[in-house]
């Protein structure tokens, strides 16, 4: 029988491996950026934009993953069941509410949300309870809130069609998982097996937070990683071109706008200047799909989400995301 300090053996092996992985790629793609100027002829354009656009949604992300992992051990490891059990009602529909409030307190963007998820559900929460958090936290964080009003005011109802919008959609389809018959499943068995190991595991306070910290950042940085040189590839092959070409149709600019959302993989507690750049091609409520659909489901998202989820659930959940977005968008486009 594999006694616990094999494990813990194993998980420090894997943490250590997994951080030099991320570290070797990251300082590869460095130095090939460093080596390779705007006037280099060795190495194509797009590959050199392929690098540049990688390392920036990698860079822009990575200090949300470590404060969202911070956070997820605090929940773990420091904050006692009885404070979690007084603060959240009993009944489900009011506690996945509450959850999705959650974000106020919380400016972290969505890629910092995935281990605060994570955490939440190694202490015994609900696949829908940890969803609807997830969903909702980027879009009703603080900072995001005030990105967005910075960037489109009161006036335009952008600000409050994404706020209402996200919290609803979040609560939607945190209700629609919660039907399911068997919650377990939604969950990826390498997962379940480390909540088991997290809930075995024995030491004080700092070494289980050390422990886990080590953990955590080695299953999220290498699914970083692949998902940022991932919306890379995707930023450089798909024109940019063919998405703004559609923004003056009520349906199909809400179409497209989910696609770039989906692939630009932004961080939510910024993109609102990046899609206040495009808004003389677009309508309103195609503005409102990119902020709602990318701050829950873009390309990068989904593969740190693929840690804990199976390809099933994150396939229904990306569906479910761009369907609701699409119909609130699409909404606004012809009222407007």
């Amino acid at each position: 029988m594999t006694s616990l300090l094999d494990v813990r053996r194993t998980s420090l092996r894997r943490a250590l491996h997994g951080a030099g992985i991320a570290a070797a790629l990251l300082l590869s793609a460095l130095l090939i950026r460093l080596a390779a100027p705007a006037e280099a002829s060795w190495l194509p354009a797009a590959a050199r934009d392929l690098v540049t656009l990688s390392l920036a949604v990698f860079i822009e992300s990575l200090p949300f993953v470590i404060l969202g992992t911070l956070l997820s051990i605090a929940v773990q490891v420091w904050v006692a069941d009885t404070v979690i059990d007084r603060i959240l009602p009993r009944r489900p529909w009011p506690r996945r509410i509450v959850l999705s409030l959650c974000g106020v307190v919380l400016p972290v963007c969505e890629c910092g949300n995935v281990p605060v998820a994570r955490g939440l559900l190694a202490r015994g929460f609900a696949p829908a309870e940890a969803v609807t958090f997830l969903l909702a936290a980027p879009i009703l964080n603080p900072v995001t809130i005030l990105t967005t009003y910075h960037a489109f005011g009161w006036d335009s109802g952008i600000l409050i069609a994404r706020v209402l919008g996200g919290f609803a959609i979040a609560n939607l389809l945190g209700w629609w998982l919660s039907a399911h018959q068997r919650p377990d499943v939604l969950l990826t068995q390498r997962f379940q097996a480390a909540c088991t190991h997290a809930h075995a595991a024995h030491g004080g306070r700092v070494q289980r937070s050390a422990e886990a910290f080590l953990t955590e950042l080695a299953v999220l940085v290498p699914a970083l990683a692949i998902g940022s040189a991932l919306a890379g590839a995707i930023q450089v092959g798909v024109p940019r071109t063919v998405l703004t070409a559609l923004g003056a149709h009520p349906l199909w600019s809400v179409l497209a706008m989910l696609t770039l959302a989906c692939v630009i993989s932004i961080c939510s507690n910024v993109d609102a200047f990046f899609v206040l750049s495009l808004s003389g091609s677009f309508l309103p409520g195609s503005l409102v799909a990119f902020l709602l659909f990318g701050a829950m489901m873009d390309v990068k998202m989904m593969v740190l989400l693929r840690t804990t989820f199976t390809v099933r659930t994150i396939v229904l959940l990306a569906l479910g995301a761009a369907s609701c977005s699409a119909a609130i968008a699409w909404g606004m486009n012809l009222v407007s």
